[in-house]
């Protein structure tokens, strides 16, 4: 079985690299962007309490699971939230996300 799949990251230059991530250590997306050198603040440090850790979904938003209200909530707060908007602390790894690409929310 395999545990890696490989996640996108659009730049902010717009250019798009590739990342394996392990799906078997129970990581969300935040704290393996987190982990990747990203710049995501993540004061909550996960508990959806604070959106530091906003990506856009480019591709893949399919794979995802369903939002929560928490995660709807919290999104709601932002001045400048996108329909593909997505908290990456509340988005564990699994193999149903291999190719989703994203970006940092309010990078342009």
């Amino acid at each position: 079985m395999e545990n890696n799949i490989t996640i996108y990251m659009q730049e902010p230059d717009g250019s798009v690299t590739s990342h394996e991530a392990p799906t078997d250590m129970g990581l969300s997306l935040m704290e393996f962007l987190k982990a990747s050198e990203y710049d995501i603040l993540a004061t909550c440090g996960g508990m959806a309490l604070c959106a530091t850790c906003c990506v856009d979904v480019l591709e893949g938003e399919e794979k995802l699971n369903e939002m929560t209200d928490d995660e709807y909530a919290m999104l709601d707060t932002l001045p400048d939230l996108l329909p593909n908007s997505r908290l990456a602390c509340q988005l564990q790894l699994n193999n149903n996300m291999d190719g989703l690409k994203v970006k940092l929310h309010g990078v342009s």
